[in-house]
């Protein structure tokens, strides 16, 4: 498991485990914020996916052509290998075999640089979110905010609030 998703259900479930303490407290204050719902409606997720996207559709592109590639010199094979000469085929093969190797290279790093890139990303939106969610619990006064409960009761719900103040503090 990546880093800041480690340390973000740790934060969670420390606090699941103080909720007891905190609702005998009495007057205490709870609030609830959906990580999901700002990862997927926060304008600065949102620009931090187009950006993912505008990085990547280059590498993207090239290797949708690298498949079509592979694709027809495959069907090429499959078509004309029984009128090829033993030889000849045997080249087209090893041919093959190699441009398919190196389009499985190419595809795992741009897997493991796109999910690098997109954790990079979201890890940022994830401590901005943070430091909001921080402001917003001093400013309303609460005791303690849980992430991702099972269940949450509208009323202590600030996904929104948090939203609203995340797409107020980050520049478009």
């Amino acid at each position: 498991m990546n880093r800041p998703i480690a340390s973000f259900l740790m934060a969670a479930a420390l606090a699941a485990a103080a909720l007891p303490a905190a609702a005998q407290q009495p007057g205490a204050r709870i609030g609830f914020v959906s990580t999901e719902r700002i990862m997927r409606d926060s304008g600065l997720a949102k620009r931090a996916q187009t950006q993912i996207q505008s990085e990547f559709a280059g590498r993207d592109r090239d290797m949708q052509a690298m498949a079509a590639q592979l694709k027809t010199m495959q069907e090429d094979l499959q078509k004309n290998g029984v009128t090829m000469s033993e030889s000849e085929r045997a080249a087209k093969e090893r041919k093959f075999d190699e441009a398919n190797r190196d389009f499985q290279r190419k595809q795992r790093e741009f897997q493991e640089d796109l999910g690098q890139r997109r954790n990079e990303l979201m890890a940022q939106v994830i401590q901005k979110a943070n430091e909001v969610i921080r402001k917003l619990a001093e400013q309303d006064k609460l005791d303690i905010i849980l992430q991702d409960a099972v269940y949450a009761s509208p009323r202590v719900d600030i996904t929104d609030k948090v939203i609203k103040a995340l797409d107020q503090a980050t520049p478009k």
